[in-house]
């Protein structure tokens, strides 16, 4: 890592991790106060909690995964793009992954998340703009998928296992945060669309 040419990444990087743990055991109700709640969102005007989320997870597991996933790719990102764009693209995927959570959970009070894999998502895709050429590694699977592949295969499982919504894993903010990850970085720089194509075919 070089802090010079990735600051805001690296962190991003730090800051989670430390605050991550902090909540887990430092004597405060930070867990509480920063989980992502549509409810208190939308009746309380909550509306720093898309934010907040993103810094704290629910276990280790959760953040180890999320971590690794980010450690790969955010830095090159940035490196590739620059500080302000970067903070554009990650920010932007981590508040704007939660709409459907806000729309479909904002008059159920119980309702909880944390992480940032909304805006991991949005890091991932966008990074396979820049590089479609690479080849991405999924866990327990030996060999790299090439980046358009693995973009395409990542969207449909998301929206298919959003609609069975039968475990704990908020799979409509992973698909939302890859959208907006894609949607920013084509705003942000808008001749990535051909070049993209250009270095697939």
């Amino acid at each position: 890592m070089d802090p010079s040419s990735s600051p805001v990444s690296i962190a991003v990087f730090f800051i989670t991790i430390a605050i991550s743990i902090y909540a887990w055991y430092g004597r405060s109700n930070i867990y509480d106060n920063w989980a992502f709640s549509p409810w208190e969102f939308t009746h309380h005007g909550k509306w720093y909690l898309v934010i907040t989320k993103g810094f704290i997870h629910a276990d280790y597991m959760h953040l180890i995964f999320n971590m690794m996933t980010y450690y790969f790719f955010a830095f090159r990102l940035e490196k590739t793009v620059g500080s302000f764009a970067f903070f554009i693209i990650y920010f932007g995927s981590l508040v704007l992954s939660d709409i459907s959570t806000i729309i479909k959970n904002r008059n159920n009070a119980g309702y909880r998340a944390v992480g940032a894999s909304g805006a991991i998502a949005g890091i991932i895709f966008s990074y396979v703009l820049f590089d479609p050429s690479s080849k991405l590694m999924i866990f327990f699977i030996p060999i790299g998928i090439p980046a358009p592949i693995f973009a395409l295969l990542y969207l449909a499982y998301c929206y298919f296992a959003s609609k069975r919504s039968n475990d704990q894993i908020n799979h409509e903010a992973h698909l939302w945060g890859a959208i907006t990850g894609l949607a920013i970085t084509i705003i942000l720089f808008p001749d990535i669309l051909p070049y993209f194509f250009h270095k697939i075919f």
